[in-house]
């Protein structure tokens, strides 16, 4: 499958990828810009090329049958947005018990355009004390890349517009789509 998924992305789908930072046994991946569908293929695809599995968030809508039954299995994680299910605590003391840990979340929470960021993963890392990698998905050079690794301080507005400044050349499927809001 490894290979199979590499000669699809990288040699039939034309993509790079520039990852110079290390993958500790536990970590959050933030992945932005998120504009389209078709990065979360392009993700799984990038995945398991690599050889490494990260589970996700979802919405809940995503979970109807048999679409959720494979989502999950592939590691999904059904997000309820009308509930206050206190997830980030949950997802944090989990990754505090696991010897090891991965989750990716799109801090824009939609594939709109969106400046005010999601927190969930800061807040994940943070109380579980582990870091986030920062991975886009560029469009414009088709171009993976992760070239730097964050570790929470506890300030959020600094540490979230250094996060976001990060992503500001980036360009997603939908350019239009992806905002870093005022930073």
């Amino acid at each position: 499958m490894n290979n199979f998924c590499k000669w699809l992305l990288y040699k039939k789908l034309g993509w790079t990828k520039n990852v110079t930072e290390q993958h500790p046994k536990k970590y959050i991946i933030c992945l932005a810009p998120h504009t389209s569908n078709w990065d979360f293929l392009i993700g799984q695809l990038y995945m398991r090329a690599e050889g490494f599995h990260a589970n996700f968030l979802m919405k809940k809508e995503w979970f109807f049958w048999p679409v959720g039954v494979i989502a999950r299995k592939i590691g999904g994680i059904p997000v309820y947005r009308d509930k206050k299910t206190h997830m980030t605590s949950q997802l944090a003391e989990i990754a505090r018990n696991r010897n090891e840990f991965t989750l990716t979340i799109t801090p824009e929470g939609t594939r709109s355009a969106n400046p005010d960021w999601k927190k969930g993963f800061y807040y994940i890392a943070l109380e579980a004390d582990i870091p986030i990698l920062l991975y886009a998905i560029d469009y414009e050079s088709k171009n993976i890349e992760c070239t730097r690794t964050f570790f929470p301080t506890g300030d959020i507005e600094a540490d979230m517009t250094e996060i976001k400044q990060y992503y500001k050349n980036f360009k997603g499927k939908h350019p239009e789509k992806f905002s870093i809001g005022e930073t």
